[in-house]
């Protein structure tokens, strides 16, 4: 059930591999990402999504920025260079917190190590982006560890968006939950909203679990309230890309109805999220800032393939936020929390 989602080739002067996701699940394909402005595209354009995936991809991409300049230039230069190459890559995407969190721990770690070299300086650096890949993956599984009780056998799960192995670096944050459940032996059913307008549920999620072993269900995000009337649904499981210091949280689009369906319900609803994804500077949700993404995903169901009017209108955010009050419990890698005990356990 792991997932080599993206990874570091050779010492410093190497590159990312990482599987393209915008090709799944008809295409398996690795790329490799050898400058930083590819690393930005990818990012920008959902080669590589989910709030921990994206901060490791960041942390590497710093990386890449300094590759040329490390043989060439002063270590002041090129700790220039890493401040940089984080402020170019924090232009990428402005919602998930990890990606600013990662782009700020290797900032801090080129300002405040004991490098003596420029070359010292890059080893340095891509040690500390390794340690946060190889972090999020023991986060991850102590998440699912954390959160698998929640599942009773022979229930119904839904979950929306992606929040997998492909999301992270290794197993999950929301499926997480789901994998270790089912490594328990569990027998139980997912429903995967297919997640429009980019249908990461249907693409992505549905292809996780179902290479994973696991009994999964797509459905459109709008046949979520009448499942639950139809018993269908025994709890809902999502990851976040940012939670505020009340326990308010963003995820993708979409999320927030499912919330509000699942409360009207009685219908448990749980976030799943390791500490890179809470911003305590933000005291509530309303702070956090939604990414408007292009029209063109709304309007054309595949490229070429209009299904809107020319010069429509479009609104299009990446982001909602779910409010505090609607979430039963936040999972984390230190263990499950009502909302209201983020900020007094200091996540």
């Amino acid at each position: 059930m792991a997932t080599d989602t993206l990874r570091w080739n050779g010492d410093y002067n190497g590159q990312v591999e990482m599987i393209d996701q915008t090709l799944l699940p008809t295409q398996y394909k690795t790329i490799s990402i050898g400058d930083i402005e590819a690393m930005w595209e990818a990012i920008k354009v959902l080669r590589v999504r989910g709030a921990p995936a994206i901060g490791i991809a960041a942390a590497y991409g710093v990386i890449l920025g300094i590759q040329k300049s490390v043989d060439s230039c002063s270590l002041d230069d090129v700790k220039q260079k890493v401040v940089q190459s984080c402020d170019y890559l924090a232009t990428s995407r402005p919602t998930a917190v990890n990606l600013f969190w990662a782009l700020d721990r290797i900032k801090t770690k080129a300002i405040t190590g004991n490098a003596a070299t420029s070359q010292q300086l890059a080893e340095e650096l891509l040690k500390e982006a390794n340690a946060i890949r190889d972090e999020d993956a023991q986060m991850c599984r102590a998440i699912g560890q954390n959160g698998k009780h929640l599942i009773p056998d022979g229930g119904g799960v839904l979950t929306h968006c992606n929040a997998g192995g492909l999301a992270t670096a290794d197993y999950g944050t929301a499926l997480a939950v789901m994998f270790a459940a089912h490594e328990d032996g569990k027998k139980f059913r997912v429903f995967a909203d297919e997640t429009r307008p980019l249908l990461q549920g249907s693409r992505l999620t549905a292809w996780e679990l179902q290479k994973a072993g696991i009994d999964v269900t797509v459905n459109c995000d709008n046949m979520a309230g009448w499942m639950m009337s139809q018993k269908m649904i025994d709890l809902v499981i999502v990851g976040a890309d940012r939670i505020a210091a009340n326990g308010d949280a963003a995820n993708k689009i979409g999320t927030y109805s499912v919330a509000v369906l699942a409360n009207y319900h009685n219908i448990p609803f749980y976030v799943a999220a390791p500490y890179s994804t809470f911003d305590m500077t933000l005291p509530e949700g309303s702070g956090i800032p939604i990414e408007q993404r292009d029209k063109s995903e709304i309007i054309e169901f595949s490229p070429g393939r209009r299904t809107a009017p020319h010069d429509v209108k479009v609104y299009n955010p990446a982001f909602d936020v779910t409010p505090a009050k609607l979430i039963t419990g936040i999972i984390t890698e230190k263990g499950l929390f009502k909302p209201e005990q983020i900020a007094q356990n200091n996540i």
